[in-house]
């Protein structure tokens, strides 16, 4: 099974691969196709552990209304990836972050491992 991903991050001594990155301008049904392949990697034991993020500038404005009143994608960043970073000010929450704290975040995840 080889997801739709944009970047793949994997810990150099073991080729094992920690997580996977999807890009898009928009979430529209983007992000429906990034939580699907998430799903995805989730229901099989051998690919589980991948983490899936996903990276937007969120050019609609649907990560800036936060969870006061969310949107349909919204809702699908908060509940079926494990992060989200945006390019613009938003509305942060515990899985959706602004970009600058993707490195850390990574950082995280490959000490983790």
């Amino acid at each position: 099974m080889l997801p739709d991903v944009d970047l793949v991050i994997y810990k150099p001594t073991t080729c094992n691969i920690i997580g996977v990155i999807s890009c898009k301008i928009t979430l529209r049904e983007r992000i429906a196709q990034t939580a699907y392949w998430k799903l995805k990697l989730a229901s099989d034991p051998l690919t589980m552990h991948v983490k899936g993020y996903f990276i937007t500038a969120d050019e609609d404005g649907d990560l800036v209304k936060g969870m006061t009143n969310p949107t349909r994608n919204r809702i699908i960043v908060e509940h079926e990836l494990d992060g989200t970073y945006a390019l613009r000010h938003i509305s942060e929450s515990e899985k959706v972050k602004a970009f600058p704290k993707l490195i850390d975040d990574l950082r995280a995840l490959v000490r983790k491992r």
